[in-house]
């Protein structure tokens, strides 16, 4: 693995919590879904939230929201803005952002 895929791992590891809450997802779930080709990749959805949003990512979730997988992330911008994404994890289409309160 490069480098890049391990630091987008273990955002993955530390970010997303435990499974046992049904709207969420763990690594290992979202590793499952991922290799089934039920979802995009996280690095897939990291590009998209940047070319939107640049900046740091600070969180990532994998969330079940009304019967849809999505993907959660947050940036902080070079202006200190923190910016919620939402994207569909099937598809990988941005369906919100917003800038957190």
């Amino acid at each position: 693995m490069h480098r890049q895929s391990i630091i987008l791992l273990l955002i993955v590891i530390v970010c997303i919590t435990a499974s046992a809450w049904a709207d969420q997802y763990d690594h290992e779930d979202a590793r499952r879904l991922r290799e089934a080709g039920d979802i995009v990749s996280l690095e897939s959805i990291i590009n998209t939230a940047k070319s939107h949003h640049p900046g740091r990512i600070i969180e990532v979730e994998l969330e079940n929201k009304q019967n849809t997988l999505v993907y959660e992330v947050e940036i902080v911008d070079d202006k200190g803005v923190v910016w919620e994404l939402y994207f569909n994890a099937q598809n990988g289409q941005l369906l919100e952002h917003k800038k957190d309160d």
